[in-house]
Formats: C-alpha cells, structure tokens, sequence
C-alpha cells in the first residue's frame, strides 16, 4: 500500500494494513503477480483508493464511536449513505492530505432486525459500558493499531453466529470479525496504459485466478458513468468459534477503483490529471452490490 506520509495515522493505517494482508492471501497473490507483469515493483507502489470498516449500530460503538479516530487524525466526514435492503448507514471520510486513503465505515440499523436477532447481538455488546475509544490515547500508533483487532466481546457461539447469518450475513460477519479491515482498494486508474481501465484489469484478475463479485455485474458503474468499482470474492477462512467448533465462513476482500475525469477536465492529458479532478467519494448503488462480496451468494462461487 502506497503510503509517503508520515503521520501517526499513517503509521496506524499501515498497521491495519499490515494484519489484513497476512490474513487475506489474494492480497498478496495480486501484488506478486502486477510485480511479474510490470505494473509495479512492490506493494509500496499501489495506491490506495479506500479502505472499508464495519461496524454495530449499538450502544457505546458504531460510526459515532469510531468515526472519532479518523476525525482526531484530521479526517473530514462527508457523505450519508442509506442501503434500505441491507439495513445499513454509511458515512465517507476525507483524508488530510492526498496520500492517505479515504475511509468508508457502514453500520448496521440493529434496531432494524428481529427481536431475535437483536438480543442475539445485545448478548455480546451488552456488556460494554462506556465507548472503547474514549480510552485510547488517539495518538499511540500501537495502542490504536492493537484496537482495530482487540476483541471488545466475547467469540460467538457457530449457533448464535448462523442464526444472525440467516437474517443479516452483514451481521454474522462483524459478530465474529470485530473492526478487522473489510477491504482495501487499488487505485487502477493510476496503472500503466495496459491496465489503467477497470476492464483491461479485471481481465487480469481472471487470468490469476481471482473470483470476481458478480452481484449486479462485475462492474459496478455510478450514474455519471465517473466511478466504475469491481471487488473479489472474500476469501473463506477456518474460524473458531466458541466452546472450539470450527466452520468455514467468510473474510475480507480486495476492491478495484477507477475514478474517471471529470467533465471539465476530461480534455486533459494522463500525466496532468491530479486527484482533485478525477470523481470523489462513493455511490450508494455501486456500494450496495460490492458489501455483497462476503455474502454466501457470492463466497460459495469460490
């Protein structure tokens, strides 16, 4: 992940980074094979459009409670987001400075759920008291850093996390994952001129043996025709569940971006586009289909 500036965020976003690339093998498998084919020399190289957080609209946590380590690194809040089907709010974050990656953090409507369901969750955060990041010390890279992978609840049983998967895959996913980083997102605009479009790279992921969502197309395209998403299936993982029962169930995923020009600056040449004139920030419709990359729908493709 491209990251030049040095900040205590940057240091902590790197951290994140770092534990979700160990535990999603296609990040590594991607970036060996765009060394091979000459896109980049390493990782350090691949800009990051965004990277995507989930959380509980619950007492003491969700986008109120996160949020605050983002906004006390300079982050601006920007855009509300209402996925009705999924039972989800969202907010984007803007970075300080162009070389940190936006923030995308989802909550899900818990209030929306079956009573079932929503007792279910209230048996492992209920017994949060206060929010978890008012403790911190914001600017402890490594106290932040451990937080995002701290367990703030107990492992679930496979019973209770099944029953939430019936109802909200969403759900059954954060139960058992926490605030483990959902994805990270390669910029593809910035890639060579044989990749640079979201078609030519997708048909390289094919050709490595990457599963792609295909929950409303490959491509996910924006009405103005300016933000084209792709996104990999998330990779299954043996998790270990309460009382020592093993299942197979969903991690993260790897997201594709490519932010096209905007109208008054489409007349341009490649090497004079700067950031602030390609498209920003995010598209509910587009949105919606990628968080379907961990749904069963999608995983049992692979």
């Amino acid at each position: 992940m491209h990251l030049t500036h040095q900040s205590a965020i940057g240091d902590i976003l790197q951290g994140v980074f770092q534990v979700y690339s160990q535990r999603v093998p296609d990040v590594q498998k991607i970036t060996q094979a765009m060394v091979s084919h000459g896109m980049v020399s390493g990782q350090s190289e691949i800009i990051n459009d965004h990277i995507a957080f989930r959380t509980l609209g619950v007492p003491h946590l969700g986008i109120a409670s996160f949020e605050k380590i983002f906004l006390a690194h300079g982050y601006q809040k920007r855009d509300y987001f209402f996925f009705e089907g999924k039972k989800l709010d969202a907010y984007w974050y803007a970075p300080p400075v162009e070389e940190l990656p936006r923030i995308f953090i989802s909550e899900l409507r818990v209030q929306d759920l079956s009573p079932e369901a929503q007792q279910l969750i209230a048996k492992y955060t209920g017994g949060l008291t206060a929010d978890p990041v008012d403790s911190l010390d914001l600017n402890d890279v490594a106290a932040v850093t451990d937080f995002f992978h701290r367990p703030l609840w107990q492992l679930p049983t496979l019973e209770d996390y099944q029953t939430l998967l019936a109802e909200s895959e969403y759900a059954a996913w954060v139960i058992y994952n926490r605030y483990y980083l959902n994805h990270y997102t390669i910029s593809v605009h910035q890639l060579g001129q044989e990749h640079r479009t979201l078609e030519q790279f997708n048909d390289f992921l094919k050709s490595i043996g990457i599963t792609l969502n295909n929950s409303g197309g490959e491509i996910k395209v924006s009405p103005d025709g300016l933000l084209r998403q792709s996104s990999s299936v998330a990779e299954k993982v043996e998790a270990e569940f309460a009382g020592g029962q093993k299942a197979t169930i969903a991690g993260s995923y790897v997201e594709f971006a490519e932010r096209l020009p905007l109208p008054e600056f489409a007349h341009l040449p490649f090497d004079q586009l700067r950031r602030h004139m390609r498209r920003d920030g995010f598209e509910s419709g587009n949105a919606d289909k990628i968080f379907e990359s961990t749904f069963t729908t999608q995983t049992q493709r692979t």
